[in-house]
């Protein structure tokens, strides 16, 4: 019972982010205590003075992992090198931002979605990659100098040595049922692991000129064991980057080999903070190159708009009204649809939404057809169910408009016409374009917010994203995907726009609701709606 309720406080975020931030204040608090800021200083100034020197570390600290890249292609060969570097720069910033080496994840996020990828095979190469990584940085610190590596590390290191063993020879393991089923995997040879063990090399060339910088006189044999020392403790950061724990060890390795303890944690934060600033901005980059960008779309593509398609058969126009518990609205709205239009019958058809009030037995009472959906369903989902049919009785015009008399319904021809004259496949009804008779301040400021946004992302100049007052043209109403029940709103004008219908705005009036209550409550509708238009962004067509 007491295991179940500390793995359920294991299992919390905020927990783990709390004790991250906690070990990374106390680190700091310790690091800084100790430091000699005028040798610090001192390191910051020959490092300034030396600019080729340090463009020579970071390069060998860069180089260090374009091999990494390289050994990882060799196991995913499909996957180019851009995209295997990405995939290791992105883990690396990520893993400086996130405590316990949350970043390594990131790896497999950045491949999956920049290739053809199966997850399987990105996680299980990453694994042992990355176990093996540890483990070659293990063997090089035993050869340099095995007493000194042996004690430095302590038994509780080389504990987390053997779980690293244990986690690289299953995914091993993993991988080889993969390569089994999946020619496009290789399992890591001897040339992947020399280029790993390489990258240890040249990452050692950083930890020894910072040591030259706060006046080491260190071997590269000696900043080579520092490196292994190090990064072996990391296994275990709990602060981003390893914040603290690299520092300690780096210094105990320092110590070890005969150095001040003063002068050596200036050679280890120069380095850390060297590296840090590679694999943010290295990090950085990889999230928006290669394409495509890690982060995803956030504006449409640009498409070409479709050729008219000409005006349809003369066939009655749909009018559907989505309803959700309004029965004292929904009869004056019924009573007020146009029984023509442009020569045309008008057809009524009420979407009773799962309505628990009389919503049904009063609309059908005023005249109009009722489907009726079993449950509550959503405003979007009530739209597609109206799409549908309006496609299925091959309606020359489909519309839609709220069934809570905000929205006039005499108005209906404004909207018909450009469609039936092949004009527009896709016609919003706008608010402000038009009179708006009342519409509360911060529903009108919302509103405009919200509108503005969604210009910037579709590319297009709109007036009214939120209008509830819609009309479409045959094919646009069947070629119209709504991803989410909740809403349409956004949805629909993003998928109609990418999918190069002709879209069209005219004005309406707009009467504020005297009756019922507006679903919309803006924390909530921005929760469901922001997830909803980011995933219509990246839908494949």
């Amino acid at each position: 019972m007491k295991f179940t309720r500390h793995s359920k406080y294991l299992k919390n975020p905020f927990i783990v982010f709390l004790v991250a931030v906690i070990s990374f204040a106390i680190a700091t608090v310790i690091i800084f205590r100790l430091l000699d800021a005028s040798a610090f200083k001192d390191a910051v100034r020959q490092a300034s003075n030396e600019p080729l020197g340090v463009c020579l570390a970071l390069g060998a600290f860069m180089v260090a992992f374009f091999l990494r890249a390289i050994a990882w292609k060799k196991v995913l060969p499909s996957i180019s090198l851009n995209q295997s570097l990405a995939g290791i720069h992105l883990s690396l910033g990520a893993n400086h931002v996130l405590p316990f080496r949350l970043g390594e994840p990131f790896r497999v996020v950045s491949i999956i979605r920049r290739s053809s990828t199966s997850l399987d095979a990105a996680t299980a190469s990453t694994l042992t990659l990355r176990s093996a990584d540890v483990l070659c940085v293990i063997v090089i610190g035993v050869a340099i100098a095995p007493a000194a590596f042996a004690n430095l590390l302590g038994w509780v290191g080389w504990m987390l040595i053997g779980i690293v063993g244990i986690i690289c020879l299953l995914s091993i393991n993993w991988l080889k049922k993969i390569v089994k089923s999946n020619d496009s995997v290789k399992l890591p040879g001897p040339i992947a692991i020399s280029l790993s063990a390489a990258a240890w090399l040249l990452e050692s060339i950083l930890v020894w000129q910072c040591a030259q910088w706060a006046g080491l006189n260190a071997s590269w044999s000696d900043a080579l064991l520092v490196t292994t020392v190090a990064v072996a403790a990391q296994i275990a950061a709990i602060a981003p980057g390893g914040f603290g724990t690299y520092e300690a060890a780096a210094v105990a390795a320092y110590v070890a080999l005969g150095y001040e303890a003063d002068a050596a944690l200036v050679a280890a934060l120069t380095a850390h903070a060297l590296k840090t600033s590679y694999s943010l901005v290295a990090g950085g980059v990889a999230v928006f190159t290669p394409k495509p960008n890690l982060l995803g779309r956030i504006r449409l593509q640009k498409i070409s708009e479709m050729d008219p398609e000409g005006p349809p058969v003369k066939n009655p126009i749909l009018l559907f009204l989505p309803a959700f518990n309004e029965e004292e609205a929904v009869a004056d709205c019924i009573r007020r649809v146009p029984k023509e239009v442009c020569g045309l019958p008008v057809e009524c058809l009420i979407i009773d939404d799962g309505s628990t009030d009389a919503t049904a037995v009063v609309a059908s009472a005023a005249g109009a057809e009722v489907l009726s959906l079993e449950q509550n369903r959503g405003l979007g989902a009530a739209v597609r169910v109206g799409l549908s049919e309006g496609v299925k009785r091959k309606a020359c015009a489909v519309v839609f408009a709220d069934a809570d008399g905000e929205y006039p319904p005499e108005e209906l021809q404004n909207l018909v016409e450009p469609i039936l004259i092949g004009h527009a496949d896709y016609v919003v009804g706008s608010r402000f374009l038009g009179d708006i008779e009342f519409m509360r301040p911060h529903r009108r400021f919302g509103n405009l917010v919200l509108t503005r946004i969604l210009s910037l992302i579709a590319r297009r100049k709109i007036t009214d994203g939120q209008s509830g007052y819609r009309a479409f043209s045959p094919r646009a109403a069947q070629a119209a995907e709504i991803i989410h029940d909740f809403n349409y709103a956004q949805v629909i004008t993003l998928d109609l726009l990418a999918k190069g219908y002709i879209y069209l705005e005219v004005p309406i009036s707009y009467h504020f609701r005297t009756t019922g209550e507006s679903f919309i409550k803006l924390f909530p509708y921005l929760k469901k709606v922001v997830p909803a238009v980011y995933r219509e962004l990246n839908t494949v067509p």
